[in-house]
């Protein structure tokens, strides 16, 4: 396969809240800290700073999709994207209850996408790439699993079990 595979990464309900909630967090309370009376103090003026910068430095992790190439899978974010190689890939898989029951161990938990390591009972320790769990595809490799989540997650697993051979 010398070409490439595109496939989107549609936000779902869950991530559409989440994210929502956060941004009214991230902007709502600067704007009360700076309307504040009595006038805030330092402290409050730091937190009314990070928090914005929090909200601007979470759009550059934005997942947007993933392509698939002939021997990687290129997780995209906006001006960048994070590369998988395929090389140690065993089995690859749709599974919508994939992150059921999952802990964060680190990483983003609905600021514009799930990404990060967590972990459950049915996959272990797994990295994730998310914004719709209903359409997670687990790839599990010999040293790890990653979780990413397709528009079109039948058609995700079939093309790579086509170019690796699975």
């Amino acid at each position: 396969m010398s070409q490439s595979t595109t496939f989107a990464a549609p936000w779902g309900a869950l991530l559409s809240v989440m994210t929502g909630l956060a941004t009214l967090i991230l902007v709502g309370v600067p704007l009360l800290i700076s309307f504040s009376t009595p006038p805030a103090g330092p402290l409050q003026w730091i937190i009314a700073i990070a928090l914005p910068a929090i909200l601007i430095a979470s759009v550059f992790f934005i997942i947007r999709g993933y392509t698939l190439t002939a021997d990687a899978l290129l997780v995209e974010r906006p001006g960048w994207h994070y590369t998988i190689p395929l090389a140690n890939l065993v089995a690859v898989e749709a599974d919508p209850r994939a992150m059921s029951g999952s802990i964060r161990a680190f990483g983003n938990g609905g600021l514009f996408c799930f990404a990060g390591a967590y972990r459950n009972k049915r996959l272990g320790p797994y990295r994730v790439f998310a914004t719709d769990p209903r359409r997670a595809v687990v790839l599990r490799f010999t040293n790890r699993t990653i979780v990413i989540t397709p528009d079109d997650p039948a058609a995700f697993v079939a093309q790579v079990r086509a170019l690796r051979g699975l």
